[in-house]
């Protein structure tokens, strides 16, 4: 007959795990020795990310207010040179919202930016880019004509329809600033992609 030790009788030969307070003592030794380990890897991670955000090249000077169309500031501006001057300004927030649906913008993107048979304006993914000085040639040129400039497609929506020109429509940079302001507001992705 093979004897099952069920450690009743001799509690000295029972596993660690199975003595009062040993899996207790085990837990606390294993939280000492990893603990600050992982605590070591996390502060080098985080050092990297803080390095690596300072990396970051800095914003160009916020555009001056022409009064130009959108189309002869997009001529002019050399790429990566334009920059919202209404970024973060209440005001102007309030009237980009208005000239976001005055030129029928919620069409395609949805009334608060959510998105409709286009992206939505409220997310982490820009097609072509985040950074104003695309954003102002793309609602300007539209994304064939952007394309046909040099551009491409850095992110993937579900909904992809092609951005039409609104350069020749609306009236001046100040608008279209406003209307960027506006959709910069209703951005709720992560703070940290903020290149704006």
């Amino acid at each position: 007959m093979v004897r099952q030790n069920n450690f009743e009788d001799k509690p000295e030969e029972r596993p660690i795990m199975m003595r009062p307070f040993g899996a207790a003592a085990a837990v606390a030794f294993l939280v000492l020795l990893v603990y600050p380990i992982a605590h070591a890897v996390g502060e080098d991670s985080s050092d990297a990310q803080e390095t690596a955000q300072e990396a970051k090249p800095p914003l160009p000077e916020k555009s001056k207010i022409t009064g130009q169309s959108p189309e002869e500031v997009e001529k002019s501006a050399p790429k990566g040179t334009l920059r919202n001057p209404y970024t973060d300004d209440t005001e102007k927030i309030k009237e980009g919202r208005q000239l976001f649906l005055s030129y029928s913008c919620n069409g395609c993107h949805g009334g608060t930016g959510g998105g409709g048979i286009c992206p939505p304006l409220s997310n982490d993914v820009w097609v072509y880019g985040s950074d104003d000085d695309t954003l102002f040639r793309l609602v300007t040129l539209g994304s064939d004509k952007l394309q046909a400039e040099g551009y491409y497609r850095q992110g993937m929506e579900t909904v992809v329809a092609p951005m039409p020109p609104f350069g020749p429509l609306i009236k001046s940079d100040d608008e279209l600033w406003k209307i960027i302001a506006f959709i910069r507001s209703v951005y709720d992705g992560d703070p940290k992609r903020r290149n704006w």
